[in-house]
């Protein structure tokens, strides 16, 4: 029984939302679709899976469980009802942790200014403040959404249109209080590969960029010069500020406990028994091993900040849950 970290996929992200109609539209109108829809009405949730499917999506066509970059919506009944029911983003004090997932487009300017026509808030529009590559949409929720160009922004500032068929979910970010426990984490016991580093010390923080890239290169540069990696999907960034990790008593929020919003991220594996059995041997912390409570199908293993991610079967390689 072995399991290859090759094989390996960043599958979702999750958040809960409160009205799953006004999520659902919000990111089919990004462009993505709603790849699968899991009901559970004995325990009063259901689950939408959204992602990119066109011909020209990077997972067009595949199973669920087999894919990377979807974004899975979690709403618990009723809370759409609830006028006081509201989510904990992650980006305000004192319950900052997840940041934002982020999609890449072709046109940023064109793109940009189709959210904002169709009524959509921004936490930042392509011309606010000094970063000028990138915005942040608002979804229903008020999680952040970051939208990032695959091409030049002066080569792409005169063009009026975009194409939904090109955008990838490119990436999540979770703040993380000591870069190297993460960095070893993800790399030695999740097996991913450490694709971009962005160091900004005038600011005070870095960015990490990590993924499977599976038998892919992993690119130095861009032949256009922009992001190496803004046409990849299910990448995970990590962000680090500065001097967090020598406070004993920081910490960041896991969106789990109260007040809830992001609850995991999940990575699918080509054997699940045996890629727990690794987890085990490596001395992980679990919040949920295989076996545990009813669901068989899932685990959830905890990294260094206790943030939760799931590991599922990926059913290319082997039938287990029949999702």
């Amino acid at each position: 029984m072995a399991t290859d970290l090759k094989t390996y996929k960043f599958n979702h992200s999750m958040i809960r939302v409160k009205d799953p109609k006004e999520s659902v539209k919000f990111y089919e109108y990004l462009g993505m679709k709603m790849i699968k829809k899991i009901e559970q009405p004995e325990a009063k949730f259901d689950l939408y899976f959204m992602g990119y499917d066109s011909p020209k999506a990077v997972s067009h066509g595949n199973h669920f469980s087999d894919r990377e970059g979807l974004i899975e919506l979690t709403h618990n009944y009723g809370t759409e009802s609830d006028p006081d029911y509201k989510v904990s983003t992650g980006n305000a004090e004192p319950n900052k942790g997840f940041g934002h997932t982020c999609i890449s487009v072709d046109n940023i300017q064109a793109a940009c200014q189709r959210i904002e026509d169709a009524g959509y808030k921004f936490q930042k529009k392509l011309t606010d403040g000094r970063m000028r590559h990138i915005a942040f949409a608002l979804d229903p929720d008020g999680y952040w959404v970051e939208v990032i160009g695959q091409n030049p922004l002066d080569a792409t500032e005169d063009i009026k249109t975009t194409d939904l068929q090109t955008y990838r979910m490119n990436h999540t970010m979770i703040r993380v209080k000591d870069q190297e426990k993460s960095l070893k984490f993800y790399k030695e016991v999740m097996g991913m590969t450490l694709l971009r580093t962005s160091e900004n010390k005038g600011a005070n923080f870095n960015l990490y960029f990590l993924g499977y890239p599976g038998d892919a290169e992993v690119p130095a540069t861009s032949a256009n010069g922009v992001n190496p990696i803004a046409d990849r999907e299910g990448l995970l960034e990590l962000t680090w500020n500065y001097g967090t990790e020598k406070d004993e008593n920081f910490k960041y929020h896991n969106g789990n406990d109260q007040p809830q919003g992001f609850g995991h991220i999940c990575v699918s594996v080509d054997d699940l028994d045996a890629a727990c059995k690794r987890f085990e041997d490596q001395g992980v912390n679990w919040k949920k091993r295989l076996m545990d409570g009813r669901m068989k199908n899932v685990a959830f293993v905890l990294d260094p900040d206790n943030y939760w991610i799931e590991v599922i079967q990926n059913e290319k390689y082997k039938q287990r849950a029949n999702w």
